[in-house]
């Protein structure tokens, strides 16, 4: 399947664009977050990234999950949709998005961590006291709800 955000770039350069995608909270058995460390900006974010033409958000995580983190994602739970000027970003290439991200929450899931390193760096989970601070932008709020509302989501 062809890029959309890659042949949309070659008409419009890196003019700023609405993006929609997902993202993943995968939680282990012991409570703690799953982390991708990123190749294009060295920080760290959600496994996760931009829709596809024809897929659907859930497809959409599924696929980015298993790319990133070579896990499969067997249940998916709605976590929350976020957008606004909070989740502008401009990438290093100089690519602008703005952000509309579905964030799912995962806890059953499958596979073993191969990390894509065209990709990311590593692959890594963490307590919720030890995140590390060098987090992406446009997932800095994602992580800050997620730790909100932390208690909350160990008893799903």
């Amino acid at each position: 399947m062809a890029n959309y955000m890659d042949d949309l770039r070659e008409l419009i350069g890196t003019r700023p664009v609405i993006a929609c995608g997902a993202n993943v909270v995968i939680m282990d058995k012991d409570n703690r977050i799953l982390l991708h460390h990123r190749q294009d900006n060295d920080m760290w974010g959600l496994p996760g990234g931009m829709m596809e033409l024809g897929e659907s958000l859930e497809e959409n995580a599924i696929r980015e999950v298993k790319e990133e983190t070579g896990l499969e994602c067997n249940e998916l739970r709605l976590f929350n949709v976020y957008s606004g000027k909070e989740l502008y970003y401009q990438y290093p290439d100089g690519n602008e998005v703005y952000n509309v991200t579905v964030t799912y929450i995962c806890k059953r899931y499958s596979g073993i961590i191969e990390v894509d390193l065209s990709e990311g760096k590593e692959v890594k989970y963490f307590a919720v006291d030890e995140i590390p601070n060098q987090i992406s932008p446009p997932v800095k709020i994602i992580i800050e709800d997620y730790k909100k509302r932390f208690n909350e989501l160990i008893k799903l």
